[in-house]
């Protein structure tokens, strides 16, 4: 009784509208990587809801329960890049193999919580090099925006121009704003079809893994090293910089744990957040550190509530064109490619490492069924030791008298 009159006396209404606008903006962007990621790996509609039902839930259990845990707001949502690996690599391998590979990375990400070895083991990793996979991920989604402008030029240009704006003026809005322009103008030129949207509950859909060794090196291994250097440690990043000391590995552990028991129902990663989080933990959210724990709370029962129609959400995304999709997607990650780039490249000489990264990630090659992401890492971190690393004949041997 005493929590609830806690909460309820640290509840604000400036918590609960950023909460809001943080869900917003993780749906508004996000989400259409999910629905490109399900029509590449030819998902049927049961289990795109599925998927979408799963990541939801799993953000809102986690955030809720972490958030109240350590009265932080701990924001928590899905893998986005996690869910770009996935457009690439989804056709690659059947769902269930994908399923299993899942519940691989989840059960990876859960030992590296528990055991507090992910900070031993982001520390031996050159991090160009890491940032330099994140931003070859990334690529397609950026050129995608400039090949949809050529194939749809009236509705593509404005999102563009609103996105400049909003970048400008209104940094953390741009992605809402760009949407809404996004939907006026389809509208507007008659590219909306919603004929085959109804509302609806989502209905979880279960898929028995298959645990195969090229989706689990192609696609689990590169999808836990994603998350975890591109979504977990710029999440952990934002509560530090806010001031919060929350501890790591309770984080880590707890987000591994529940992605591991919704992997069967479609739900690629849930992990801590960056953007959003970055939302919910500034002064917007309340000028006492100590109520914005409430933002999170917020966040999370917004991520419940819409996560439960899981399926109106897949029909509202299906009847917009896609263009649309590609050009939002690809505008909501803008911010991220640029700084997986500037990253990659900040090291002058470090920077053919990162590089060959880049460019071996976003070439998209393939060998003995296993994706690019995997051998972009595989071949920068492989660079980075030929070219720095300690060799065994350069080793000084000790003068002997």
């Amino acid at each position: 009784m005493s929590h609830l009159k806690s909460f309820m006396q640290d509840f604000s209404a400036s918590a609960l509208v950023t909460g809001l606008i943080a869900v917003i903006v993780s749906y508004a962007g996000p989400l259409v990587i999910v629905f490109q990621a399900a029509q590449g790996g030819h998902l049927t509609p049961a289990q795109l809801s599925s998927w979408i039902w799963a990541i939801s839930i799993g953000s809102g259990i986690t955030g809720m329960y972490l958030s109240i845990r350590y009265r932080a707001p701990v924001i928590t949502a899905w893998s986005t890049p996690g869910a770009a690996l996935l457009v690439t690599s989804l056709a690659q391998y059947s769902y269930a193999e994908a399923v299993g590979a899942y519940l691989f990375s989840a059960l990876l990400i859960t030992l590296l919580g528990v055991t507090g070895l992910f900070s031993r083991i982001m520390e031996r990793l050159p991090v160009g090099v890491i940032a330099a996979m994140l931003a070859g991920i990334l690529f397609r989604f950026g050129i995608g925006v400039f090949s949809s402008l050529e194939q749809l030029p009236a509705l593509v240009l404005p999102m563009v121009v609103v996105y400049l704006i909003g970048r400008r003026w209104w940094p953390r809005y741009a992605i809402v704003a760009t949407l809404a322009v996004a939907f006026a103008v389809a509208s507007g030129l008659g590219k909306l079809n919603f004929e085959h949207f109804s509302a609806s509950l989502a209905i979880p859909v279960w898929t028995s893994p298959q645990l195969s060794l090229p989706a689990i090196i192609g696609l689990g291994i590169p999808l836990c090293f994603v998350t975890m250097a591109s979504q977990n440690a710029p999440g952990i990043a934002v509560l530090r910089t806010f001031g919060y000391a929350t501890p790591i590995n309770p984080l880590i552990t707890t987000t591994g744990l529940v992605s591991l028991l919704l992997a069967p129902f479609g739900a690629h990663g849930i992990n801590l957040a960056a953007i959003t989080a970055a939302i919910c933990t500034g002064e917007e959210a309340h000028p006492q550190a100590g109520r914005r724990y409430i933002a999170g709370v917020s966040c999370a029962a917004f991520y419940l509530l819409i996560g439960s129609f899981g399926a109106t959400i897949a029909g509202l995304f299906s009847s917009l064109p896609s263009a649309l999709i590609a050009s939002l997607a690809g505008l909501a990650l803008f911010s991220s490619l640029a700084n997986g780039l500037g990253l990659a490249l900040s090291n002058e000489r470090k920077r053919e490492p990162a590089l060959i990264t880049f460019l071996v990630t976003a070439s998209g090659v393939s060998f003995f069924g296993i994706g690019a992401a995997f051998w972009g890492l595989a071949l920068g971190v492989a660079a980075d030791w030929l070219l720095f690393g300690e060799l065994p004949w350069r080793r000084v041997v000790p003068a002997t008298r």
